[in-house]
């Protein structure tokens, strides 16, 4: 149970946060930690990438809300990637279809943030 996370700059001022793996009670704080640090680096426009994610539990829809709510306070937004469909299916299960922008490419998720 291990999660990669890697950060990169996009072009219109994002950020595109690529995860892989598990997010999980174990591996959410490195993921919290690599919103947290862009977030208070000035850079409220974010793209992450959950393509390469096999699981996420309850823990870390929680660290993707508090980084929502973060940017949102500075007029940001987050959108997601996501292809897998159990992923998707816990977004839908649990509503946040409703408050993310939730997209099959990073070109389409970074297009729906300007």
């Amino acid at each position: 149970m291990d999660i990669k996370v890697s950060v990169r700059e996009a072009p219109g001022h994002a950020y595109v946060v690529e995860l892989s793996g598990e997010i999980d009670v174990y591996t959410s704080p490195k993921v919290k930690d690599a919103i947290t640090e862009l977030i208070d680096r000035g850079h409220y426009n974010l793209v992450i990438n959950l393509g390469n994610v096999r699981y996420i539990d309850s823990t870390g829809l929680g660290v993707l809300i508090g980084g929502l709510k973060r940017v949102r306070e500075h007029g940001g937004s987050v959108n997601l990637v996501c292809t897998n469909p159990q992923i998707k299916k816990i977004f839908d299960i649990t509503g946040l279809v409703k408050i993310f922008g939730i997209f099959d490419d990073e070109d389409s998720a970074m297009k729906a943030l300007v």
